[in-house]
């Protein structure tokens, strides 16, 4: 039985390898191609560039990994029974639990280095890239700019003619347009011959030094009439000096919760302590707004003992159910012009406190996420064998084609789920444990389903089934032959 073990997982292996090489390849173009804006006329040496590419490689794996378990499961046992292997183990006494038994070890280890992977390479790699991004423009300022067409940088659209120098810091012929702070639309115009872009390691600040230029200003005139004739102001410079935030050299975002938030880069230890303070925050947070609103709603009883009429509260013994009938007209309208401004005040704080607090929500469901994330794609690989194998199995079918449609399909179903159970989760429609193990809680039963039917050889539709109801229907309305 040895013999046979090694056999069946030198088979997986080689196949396996090939696959996940071919496909890890796949994925590293693709991010090549959302990250070529970065890359592409930045004056990035090759080192910079493998550099970049070796931070982004790690993110890769939770989506390579399972697709390659499924696919080169699908292909191995579909070469199996299509060579009649199976049919010999068979005839031999081997079924096929046992024949999965040596790979079953194998998948079951693999998917623990999956969870360590997960839980150490993956969140040093993402701190190591997303700091990459934000410090390379630090040692390669003029990366934020390209030659010939207008850069986004910050709160500047900057042109130039010609890079030069060393790292391209020099400058010659220069456009910058100054976006509008206040919302009105005005345009700032700063024209040079020659700059030059200073920046330092241990400042989040890149110095534009501009000379020989010119500076224009749209003008609001107070009067709208004189609006129409557009005015401007114009200064002369020798020098002048732009200060840039570098933190806005980073412009595109891996993915627009991750840049902002650290969940990516934490192990589960990490994750732990930071949920227990996240929670602890949020609960103080809403216990305390709570206590001030219900303090903004109280009107203190000396008010209403100042206001109401003594004569009305002596006559009457037991407390009415119209409070305001103890108050004359003009009081009753203080009240409730008090009661109408404090409801309003309200109103606006738990508008802004609920945006607040759903934000704080979101912050601690992405960090749950990135928690049950790391457990995920170690059951995912898991639950990937158990398809694949046993529908190889039955398909019967090796090679690259029939397989690879399976696989894609049942990946895609499996990628799709995660993604919408993750961003609904995000939102609070599902809680993030239902959100991140969806996709593993509707594909299992498939798993568990093919397993059966492979190990009693079973097809993967029994057209009997379908033909047997269909046939008897047909017998009611034509009449037999004799």
């Amino acid at each position: 039985m040895k013999i046979l073990d090694k056999y069946l997982l030198k088979t997986f292996l080689i196949t396996f390898t090939t696959v996940f090489v071919i496909l890890f390849f796949i994925f590293i173009l693709q991010t090549i191609w959302l990250f070529i804006a970065e890359l592409a006329g930045k004056d990035l040496d090759v080192g910079l560039v493998i550099k970049f590419l070796l931070f982004s490689m790690p993110r890769i794996i939770p989506l390579v990994l399972p697709l390659s378990i499924l696919l080169s499961s699908i292909m191995t046992f579909g070469n199996l029974a299509e060579n009649y292997e199976f049919a010999a183990m068979k005839s031999s006494g081997i079924s096929l639990q046992r024949a999965m038994r040596s790979l079953t070890l194998f998948i079951v280890v693999l998917s623990i280095v999956a969870f360590f992977f997960a839980n150490n390479v993956i969140p040093f790699a993402e701190y190591k890239f997303i700091n990459f991004r934000q410090n390379i423009a630090q040692l390669k300022p003029a990366m934020a700019i390209t030659e010939g067409q207008f850069s986004d940088v910050g709160y500047y659209n900057i042109k130039v003619n010609k890079k030069s120098g060393e790292n391209g810091n020099k400058l010659t012929g220069i456009t910058i347009h100054k976006k509008s702070m206040n919302g009105d639309g005005s345009k700032t115009v700063i024209k040079a011959k020659k700059g030059e872009l200073i920046s330092s390691e241990n400042s989040s600040v890149l110095q534009m030094v501009l000379n020989d230029g010119n500076y224009y200003e749209d003008i609001t005139p107070k009067n709208y009439s004189d609006r129409n004739k557009i005015p401007f102001a114009k200064s002369s410079f020798k020098k002048y000096t732009i200060n840039i935030d570098l933190s806005y050299l980073n412009k595109a975002n891996v993915d627009d919760e991750k840049v902002n938030n650290t969940n990516t880069m934490l192990t589960v230890n990490e994750l732990n302590y930071t949920l227990d303070s996240l929670n602890k925050n949020f609960k103080t947070e809403v216990a305390s707004y709570s206590e001030n609103i219900s303090l903004r709603t109280t009107i203190e009883n000396k008010t209403f003992n100042d206001l109401a009429n003594k004569e009305l509260v002596r006559k009457r013994k037991t407390l009415p159910t119209d409070i305001l009938s103890l108050y004359d007209n003009k009081k009753k309208s203080e009240i409730l012009k008090t009661a109408s401004s404090n409801l309003s005040s309200i109103g606006y704080s738990i508008d802004g406190s609920r945006t607040n607090l759903q934000a704080k929500q979101k912050n601690i469901n992405n960090h749950l996420l990135a928690f049950y994330d790391k457990f995920v794609i170690a059951f995912a690989c898991f639950m990937m064998f158990f398809i694949g194998a046993p529908l190889g199995a039955i398909i019967r079918k090796g090679g690259l084609g029939l397989p690879i449609i399976f696989a894609v399909l049942i990946f895609i179903t499996f990628h799709f789920i995660n993604t919408f159970g993750k961003r609904f989760s995000q939102e609070n429609g599902m809680t993030p444990f239902l959100g991140a193990w969806m996709s593993s809680f509707i594909l299992s039963p498939l798993a568990i389903l093919l397993t059966y039917r492979a190990t009693n050889d079973i097809g993967l539709i029994n057209m009997d089934v379908v033909l047997a109801p269909l046939q008897k229907l047909l017998q009611k309305f034509i009449p037999n032959k004799k």
